[in-house]
């Protein structure tokens, strides 16, 4: 079965054509990193990775796109992508937590941190690839690192001073994980979802005379 990946959660801006079936394949992939871009590049980057996999839209069979966490605009380009593009082709969409991605071949005790802007980045601590904390927005300096033995991310890579791990692992989700991550759901099958972005943050704009509600 072919998916198309996309993924704007981060500065990232990712598509990619993969094949799931015994194995997940990549058989194209466009990755450009520009935090700003996402909702100019990633329709061209769609077409793009369908004509190098020498597929039409009408091939494929699933949507798989990152939730996040990231910022709101950027995140909401890809994901907004992705469940037009089910919806159009009448296919599935499953979301999967971008820093799972990053995250799926850490060893140990790791911690994922992206940028989050703003001096804070968004964190998630796994064991041996399985999320157990998180994820959540933070300052560096906040987030627990007990037992922590490695780090991956841009955010990891940006506050590597402040938090004092080694980083070595992807900087940003890689499309084989994101395929990867869904592929279960994707050979079952399973119904599609109403794709939840996590933000983990209240929006900034709002109307005059308006304050922001709390978080949940």
């Amino acid at each position: 079965m072919l998916v198309m990946v996309v993924d704007t959660a981060t500065a990232a801006v990712t598509a990619a054509l993969a094949k799931i079936d015994d194995e997940v394949t990549l058989l194209a992939e466009r990755v450009t990193v520009d935090a700003r871009g996402a909702g100019e590049l990633l329709a061209p980057q769609i077409a793009a990775v369908l004509a190098e996999g020498g597929a039409a839209p009408g091939d494929l069979a699933a949507v798989v796109a990152g939730v996040g966490p990231g910022p709101f605009t950027g995140l909401r380009a890809g994901m907004v992508t992705a469940a037009a593009l089910g919806h159009a082709l009448a296919v599935p969409v499953y979301g999967v937590c971008t820093l799972d991605a990053i995250g799926l071949r850490l060893p140990g005790r790791a911690l994922v941190a992206t940028d989050a802007r703003r001096k804070e980045i968004y964190w998630a601590v796994y064991v041996d690839g399985r999320r157990v904390a998180g994820p959540e927005v933070a300052k560096p300096a906040h987030v627990a690192l007990d037992g922590i033995v490695v780090a991956a991310g841009d955010g990891a890579e940006k506050y590597a001073d402040v938090l004092n791990l080694p980083v070595d692992g992807p900087r940003y989700p890689p499309a084989l994980a994101l395929a990867e991550l869904a592929a279960d759901r994707v050979r079952s099958k399973a119904p599609g979802e109403t794709l939840t972005p996590l933000y983990l943050r209240r929006p900034d704009a709002v109307l005059p005379g308006e304050r922001k509600p709390a978080l949940q």
